[in-house]
């Protein structure tokens, strides 16, 4: 965040980092960056609403970049020190063991005036669609795309973006095995190719859970598809002769 022969009173960075202690203190405004500002004593020099305002308005897309890069590169430090490592996601009751769990979404964040990109929702709401992820094993959130609020529930481009930050915020050491599990916006060839492309890279294995409504005219067609045209969708396991099966 630094600029060249600018020098702040309160440093861009830490501002940040006062954003988003806000923000984990229940925050939802520039405006309670007050909270802070009363605590002074314990926190230090806080910035006022103006100045947290010029900050965020001074954020562009290559500035961004480099506070990725910055949380990865803190990311990675923080995991090298978990005590016993970086915890075993679980599914089912089943412990997933070294495999990082990605979950991916989207949610509805409802607004109550005509705030900047903010729009009627698929939910007949008004404000923003942003999508996330978060790590099922340490419960963090680890990259959002912040959309306005007609932006697609299952628009694949939004999925591959963010789902391409997430994947960089996860140490390298911890890439090599990810699960990426979606509800039903999740369902779409794009995704699900682009998830199937991962595994191209060399010492890297990513699955998929994605869940999806099994409507009337999907009972249908699953009816009349004959026998012949069914095959495995699963490896099966040694002590079953048979496994789940999708059609060809």
């Amino acid at each position: 965040m630094a600029r060249r022969r600018f020098i702040p009173i309160h440093d861009r960075g830490r501002v940040l980092i006062d954003v988003a202690v806000m923000l984990a203190d229940g925050g939802e405004s520039i405006s309670d960056i007050g909270v802070l500002r009363h605590q002074s004593e314990a926190l230090g020099p806080v910035a006022s609403a103006p100045t947290v305002w010029r900050t965020l308005d001074e954020i562009t897309a290559g500035k961004r970049k480099k506070i990725q890069v910055a949380r990865a590169r803190t990311r990675r430090h923080v995991w090298s020190r978990l005590p016993g490592g970086v915890p075993a996601s679980a599914c089912a009751g089943r412990d997933l063991g070294s495999t990082i769990v990605l979950d991916v979404d989207a949610t509805i964040v409802v607004t109550h005036s005509e705030k900047e990109n903010a729009a009627p929702t698929y939910k007949r709401t008004f404000g923003y669609h942003p999508i996330g992820v978060w790590c099922d094993n340490t419960e963090e959130f680890l990259a959002a795309s912040l959309r306005p609020g007609n932006a697609g529930s299952n628009t694949a481009a939004d999925h591959i973006d963010v789902l391409g930050q997430a994947i960089a915020q996860i140490p390298a050491a911890h890439r090599r095995d990810l699960l990426i599990r979606s509800d039903g916006a999740g369902a779409s060839h794009d995704l699900l190719d682009w998830i199937t492309e991962q595994n191209g890279i060399r010492g890297r294995r990513v699955e998929y859970s994605v869940g999806f409504q099994v409507t009337a005219p999907l009972r249908r067609a699953i009816a009349i598809y004959p026998e012949a045209a069914w095959g495995p969708a699963l490896n099966p396991p040694a002590t079953s002769e048979t496994g789940p099966r999708l059609p060809n």
